[in-house]
This record gives C-alpha cells, sequence and structure tokens, in this order.
C-alpha cells in the first residue's frame, strides 16, 4: 500500500496531465474518427469504414462554399485588425498621450464583454443604419472583437523589447525609419504573426457574433450548427480534421523555429 501511495504521489502530476488532454481530445478524436464514417443520412451511427469523404471533401451540398466564406472574412478581418491593432499597439506601448489610460480600458472591453451582447449590439448597430445584412457586416464584427486581441498581444511583444538595441542602431547613425525596419519591426515580427493567428484563429470560429449579423451568408460555424441536430455530414468532419491538423503543424514549425533560434543564439 505505501508503494502504491509513493508512486501515486510522484506520478501525480503525469496523472493529471493524461486526463487532461484525454478530456481534450476526445472530441477530437471522435470528429476525426466519424470523418471515415461510410454514413448514409445521419452520420450518427457507425456504419462502417471508408475513403470516400476525404477524397470527397465538398461532396456534401454547401459545405465547401460555408468553408470559402469562413476563410475569406477570416483572412479579411485577420488583414484589417492586425494593422489596425498594431498601429494601436505601438500608440500604446510607445507614446505617452492625453486618455492614454482610458484606451488601455477601452481596449479590453471588447475581450471581456458576452459575446451575445456583442452581437446584439452590432446587429441594432447595422439595423439603424440600414445596411444589409451579410458578408461584410460579419467582417466588421469580427474586425472589431479581433482589435482586442491584437493590441493585448502585440503590445505585450513591445513592452519586452529592449530598448538599448534601437538606441545602439542610432547611435550608429541610423535614423527612426531605418531602425524601425531593421531592429524594431523584425523583433516585434513574431508578436505581429502571432496575433494574426489567434484573430484568423477567432474568426474562423466565431459563432455567435456572426449568427447575429450574418443574413443569409453561411459560415462554416453556421453550417455546423444548422446540421448537427441530425448528425453532421462526414465532410464537415473532414474539414475540421483538416483544420485541427493544418493548425497542430504550424504550432510544431513555430516550435522547431523557436528551439533553432535558441540555439542559434547561444
Amino acid at each position: 500500500m505505501k508503494v502504491l501511495t509513493r508512486w501515486f504521489s510522484r506520478n501525480l502530476i503525469r496523472i493529471y496531465m493524461v486526463l487532461g488532454f484525454t478530456y481534450l481530445f476526445i472530441p477530437v478524436a471522435y470528429t476525426f474518427a466519424f470523418s471515415f464514417n461510410d454514413y448514409i443520412k445521419s452520420n450518427l451511427v457507425w456504419r462502417g469504414f471508408t475513403w470516400n469523404n476525404w477524397k470527397q471533401p465538398c461532396g456534401v451540398l454547401d459545405v465547401c462554399p460555408a468553408l470559402g466564406n469562413s476563410i475569406k472574412i477570416g483572412l479579411l478581418a485577420t488583414f484589417i485588425a492586425t494593422i489596425l491593432g498594431t498601429l494601436i499597439a505601438f500608440a500604446l506601448g510607445r507614446y505617452a498621450f492625453r486618455g492614454r489610460a482610458v484606451t488601455n480600458t477601452l481596449i479590453f472591453l471588447p475581450m471581456a464583454s458576452p459575446e451575445l451582447v456583442l452581437g446584439a449590439s452590432l446587429l441594432t448597430i447595422f439595423l439603424n443604419l440600414g445596411m444589409n445584412l451579410g458578408f461584410w457586416t460579419i467582417v466588421i464584427a469580427h474586425v472589431m472583437f479581433c482589435i482586442s486581441f491584437v493590441v493585448v498581444t502585440v503590445k505585450a511583444r513591445i513592452a519586452s523589447l529592449d530598448p538599448r538595441l534601437e538606441q545602439a542602431a542610432m547611435d550608429l547613425y541610423a535614423n527612426e525609419r531605418e531602425t524601425f525596419r531593421r531592429v524594431t519591426f523584425p523583433l516585434v515580427a513574431p508578436g505581429i504573426a502571432g496575433a494574426a493567428l489567434l484573430a484568423f484563429s477567432l474568426s474562423f470560429d466565431d459563432f455567435i457574433i456572426t449568427n447575429f449579423n450574418s443574413g443569409t451568408t453561411i459560415t462554416f460555424p453556421l453550417y455546423v450548427y444548422t446540421h448537427a441536430e441530425r448528425g453532421l455530414p462526414a465532410q464537415a468532419n473532414v474539414i475540421g480534421s483538416a483544420m485541427f491538423f493544418l493548425a497542430l503543424i504550424i504550432v510544431v514549425l513555430g516550435q522547431v523555429v523557436s528551439a533553432k533560434r535558441k540555439v542559434g543564439t547561444k
């Protein structure tokens, strides 16, 4: 009994880790497994293994157009939010101006507000302005809540920079533009890239705000919601699995590149 107790105490963290990862990856495993289901109408019951769903990911009506809408909206929202958020982050991180503290507080409001409130508020604004709900109202809504995440991410990167590096560049007769292009921007670029990836994932995955402001435009999360009751088509599971593995590859590559840079600097 004492041996078992000692083993349990020594491996408690590992046990928690295994249980935590199991809890997190059960839905992912289910999605991946049922992407191979040889279903007929409902994808709720396992009927047999097939490769056809992976060979024809667009074999179901509207699934690929919905995915295309999500990708286009995500890219547009990410591009706009990253540019605006980066400019705001530099303003807040590098300059002192009247209202800076208030601006810092306001940046967190979209992150702290419930998505139901944001979605309903944006819907009211769009209707009062007479705008037709659809693709562009979704883009505007996604830019609005993605900017906050970009600002926070890039601002943290700016705060971690060593100001002596820029001072050294200026001591070597580089002007402000050259210093920014050759020193500041390369150092902040990983933070900007991380913020862009975060913004895209938030935009691609959003359902609540999109549902309020989508009109007749169907994104991939809306497609999943409308087909969930009778079981998602296996092609939707294929797309979901592919997106998961793509994100996993990006994370792993980022870790490998980061590790190589650390080894190179030693």
